[in-house]
């Protein structure tokens, strides 16, 4: 895999997804999903609230990047708080 820049940061980056990846499976088959319709109006699943999560999350990161000129802290900050509030009301 020469090709790719593994750097520390990007190799945990995908081990936290797959992990979450993995935890949701168990969690799916020790606990199976119920659907649910949230502030959106829109039936979500666990799963459909974990890739709400992560797409927001990355557009909140590309926001940060653009317009504030802080160390990248504060967006996992503010990602935590939206994942958090995507699996509470969505």
């Amino acid at each position: 895999m020469d090709w790719m820049a593994w750097t520390l940061p990007t190799a945990l980056f995908f081990i936290a997804i797959a992990a979450m990846l993995f935890g949701m499976s168990l969690l799916h088959m020790k606990y199976p999903s119920v659907a649910r319709i949230g502030v959106l109006g829109i039936e979500t699943m666990r799963g459909d609230r974990l890739f709400i999560s992560l797409l927001g999350s990355g557009f909140i990161n590309l926001a940060w990047i653009g317009l504030v000129d802080a160390p990248q802290y504060g967006a996992l900050i503010i990602c935590g708080i939206f994942a958090f509030c995507v699996f509470r009301w969505v």
